[in-house]
């Protein structure tokens, strides 16, 4: 049995825009360049289990309140929200043709919960989200859980995801990692066992 298991921003989504992140700084009143700085460096605590109150306020510098959180949080997943259609193609192959797919992407608790909406995300069967298991990537004890979660053997799963110390980590936890740029090159990167046909 091969597992495909799937990053989600920027394998199966696109990148966050730029203009969406200065539109939250707007919504939030902040200068764009601080916002975008601040987003990016708290991200990983927020991915970690960080609750959304703690996280805004951590990226805007103040205290953040209930309606301004529930406004950036659904702005945020909206933000994540468009798919790359090549890979979502590739995606329903593999779910048509019966194989064996999951999902691992570092995502806030409240992330996970508005992607688990998409149909593309829905579809899925396995998700696996680091906030919820509080781990994060590209450290080891998640691609470990993950593999105990599956009752997989870690040879047997390979990871997909778009940042190389990503892919990197998931080598280290024994898995086949696959470094990716487009659909088309995925396609050609993924072992023949785990190809639809």
């Amino acid at each position: 049995m091969t597992w495909i298991v799937f990053d989600y921003g920027g394998v199966l989504s696109l990148p966050q825009p730029d203009s969406d992140n200065a539109a939250m700084a707007r919504a939030a009143g902040a200068e764009p360049a601080a916002f975008k700085r601040g987003y990016w460096e708290h991200r990983l605590e927020f991915d970690r289990g960080l609750s959304p109150y703690a996280y805004w306020s951590a990226v805007l510098g103040r205290p953040v309140t209930q309606s301004e959180t529930a406004r950036l949080v659904a702005m945020d997943v909206a933000s994540w929200a468009r798919p790359n259609e090549g890979t979502v193609a590739l995606l329903g192959e593999l779910l048509e043709s019966g194989r064996d797919v999951a999902l691992l992407s570092n995502a806030p608790v409240c992330m996970g919960e508005g992607l688990d909406e998409l149909p593309w995300v829905a579809a899925i069967g396995r998700r696996f989200y680091s906030g919820k298991m509080g781990l994060v990537k590209p450290d080891r004890e998640i691609y470990d859980e993950m593999a105990r979660e599956l009752g997989a053997d870690p040879s047997e799963i390979v990871f997909i995801d778009d940042r190389e110390e990503n892919v990197e980590g998931a080598e280290r936890a024994g898995m086949t990692g696959v470094h990716f740029t487009d659909a088309v090159t995925l396609r050609a990167a993924l072992p023949d066992a785990a190809l639809p046909g």
